[in-house]
Parts: structure tokens; C-alpha cells; sequence
């Protein structure tokens, strides 16, 4: 059974001044959030429009799972680079910033987990943790000094520069929402009978889709990915004895498709999968196991015990090796 668990409080890493409000972030936070609830609205809901937040959420989300923090943070899977900027372009459509500074807090955390420099820990607040670090300004994870010292894998592609370079980069975010509600516009106008009603229907899916398809799913991902953060060192239960408050919690790995096994993931790192008991589902790595099987997932790292194994088999097959040269 999950339980929460008991520390002392931390202050706030000594970097942070809470009147610095960082006001990209807020605003952004507050205007998505306000759209998404327009979602209780009636005339908004549609169940093509919940459906396609639903599969929004796994489809969308694995740009983060997948592809910001496992692909790209960990080194745990190579994909081709076409592929890769895919998911990176998914990933900006969730507003979870560019790659280079998204890698460079979680490898950031990752080196000062639950200590006071650790940029999101609930050992501050679990607000703290799940979102409010992200409306103070940070230099210390924010800044080039740190781009450059914990991402320069990343910065040194081309495609990732150009995105750290300016805001260019929302259009990706802007023309895939205009898809939306071109797609949901063209649904509803199809659907009902010529004239003024297909106009009418037409508008109505298009902000149906717009609303749920975009910003409702939107926000769903950023809970989901703030409550590995939050949730996880706080609620669950612990596989590994690692350095820090990680744990593993069955709700955020069942809505974050595997994340949430986050003890087994702090105590093995470069690990493609996070499932160390057979009952721990990890879709995320189901997904990059299919990749692999289709040709477009290489050098995927297995979990610690399946490297030591092949490590051990390895030895004893040199041993052979050398006694039958012998």
C-alpha cells in the first residue's frame, strides 16, 4: 500500500528569489489553464472531442516519455534523427519547452535529487514540487552556463540550437492547433445537412476539438509529467535504496505510461524500461520495444540485472574461449 513519506522540510535552493516571478511560464500556465476549463461548457463537449484528448494524451505524452527523457536526457534508446525531431515537434506542441533546457533541469535534479539545490522537490512543498517552481526564476537551471554544461549533447544539433535561438518554435504549437480545428471544422460540417447547419456544426466541432483535442489535453500532460516530479517522491513504495525520496507509485505509472515507477528508474538510470517486478507495466518501454522490432529504435539499454547477465555470460564465454585455445 502506498504511503507518504516522512522528512524534514528543505528551504528553497538558494538560487531562487520567490518575488522573481518568471512570467513567461505564469502567463502561459494561466491562459491554457483558463481555456481547458472551458471544456464544462456543453455546447464545447463532443465525444470525438474527449476521444481525441484521451488518445492526445498517450500520443502526445510519449514525446516527453519517450523522447525528452528517455531518448534524449538518458541515452537509453537511439532513434533516426527524422524521427527524434519528430517527437521533439510533439513535445513543443505540449509546451514543455525546448529540449535542451528541459534536459538540463531533470539532468540537473537527477545530480541533486531531493537535496536543497534540487530544483523541484516536495521535500519544499508539494506545490512547490508540482508546479510552483516553474513561476520563479531560476539561474541556476536556467541560464547558458547550464545549457552548456548539462546539455551539450543536445545543443550540438543544429535543429535543437535554432530552438533555443528564439521563439520561433510556437508556431509548431500555433499550426497544429489550427489542424485541429481545420479537422473538427471539417467533421462537423460534413456531418450535418448542407446549408447554415454545417456552418454551425462545423464551428461547433472545430472549438470542440480546439478546446478538448489541444488545450484540455495540454493540461492533462503537464499534470501527469508534474506528478512524476511531485507525487512520486512523495507516495509509494521504494524497490531500490537510493540517495533520495524516489518512489513508486501505481496511479502515475498507469497515467504516465510507465514513469511512475520512479524509484526503479532513480536506481537505474540509463535503463530503457522502468518495470523491475513483472507486474510494473511500462508502456513507454512496450512502445520503444516496438520501435525496435520495426527497425527504428537501436542500442536500447536493457534494465542493470539484464546488463550483468550478458556481462557475466560474456566473461565465462571468454573463459571458455581462452581454455579451449589453451
Amino acid at each position: 500500500m502506498a504511503h507518504a513519506a516522512s522528512h524534514e522540510r528543505l528551504p528553497l535552493p538558494d538560487c531562487i528569489v520567490p518575488a522573481r516571478i518568471n512570467w513567461h511560464y505564469v502567463i502561459t500556465l494561466a491562459t491554457v489553464h483558463a481555456i481547458a476549463l472551458l471544456a464544462v461548457l456543453p455546447w464545447l463537449f463532443s465525444w470525438t472531442g474527449l476521444i481525441v484528448m484521451v488518445v492526445g494524451v498517450f500520443f502526445f505524452g510519449q514525446s516527453i516519455n519517450l523522447c525528452y527523457h528517455r531518448v534524449l536526457t538518458h541515452r537509453s534508446v537511439v532513434l533516426p534523427k527524422w524521427l527524434e525531431h519528430a517527437y521533439v515537434v510533439l513535445a513543443l506542441c505540449c509546451l514543455q519547452d525546448t529540449p535542451a533546457k528541459w534536459i538540463a533541469v531533470h539532468r540537473y535534479h537527477h545530480q541533486h535529487s531531493d537535496h536543497q539545490e534540487d530544483p523541484h522537490s516536495p521535500l519544499v512543498t508539494f506545490l512547490w514540487a508540482h508546479v510552483g517552481w516553474l513561476c520563479v526564476k531560476n539561474s541556476s537551471t536556467h541560464s547558458l552556463s547550464t545549457l552548456s554544461k548539462y546539455a551539450p549533447d543536445v545543443l550540438k544539433d543544429p535543429f535543437y540550437m535554432r530552438l533555443e535561438k528564439s521563439y520561433r518554435w510556437v508556431w509548431f504549437f500555433v499550426l497544429h492547433a489550427l489542424l485541429f480545428a481545420a479537422v473538427g471544422f471539417a467533421i462537423g460540417a460534413i456531418s450535418a445537412a448542407p446549408g447554415p447547419a454545417a456552418l454551425a456544426s462545423g464551428v461547433q466541432m472545430a472549438a470542440s476539438l480546439l478546446v478538448w483535442g489541444v488545450f484540455a489535453r495540454i493540461v492533462a500532460v503537464w499534470h501527469i509529467t508534474w506528478s512524476v516530479n511531485s507525487v512520486t517522491h512523495a507516495f509509494g513504495y521504494r524497490n531500490h535504496e537510493t540517495d533520495d525520496h524516489s518512489r513508486n507509485n501505481w496511479l502515475v505509472a498507469l497515467l504516465a505510461v510507465g514513469e511512475g515507477w520512479h524509484n526503479n528508474h532513480h536506481a537505474d538510470q540509463a535503463s530503457a524500461s522502468n518495470r523491475h517486478r513483472w507486474w510494473e507495466i511500462d508502456l513507454t518501454y512496450l512502445n520503444i520495444r516496438l520501435l525496435q522490432m520495426c527497425g527504428l529504435a537501436t542500442r536500447v539499454t536493457p534494465p542493470r540485472h539484464v546488463r550483468r547477465a550478458r556481462r557475466e555470460a560474456s566473461v565465462v564465454g571468454q573463459a571458455k574461449s581462452s581454455e579451449r585455445a589453451a
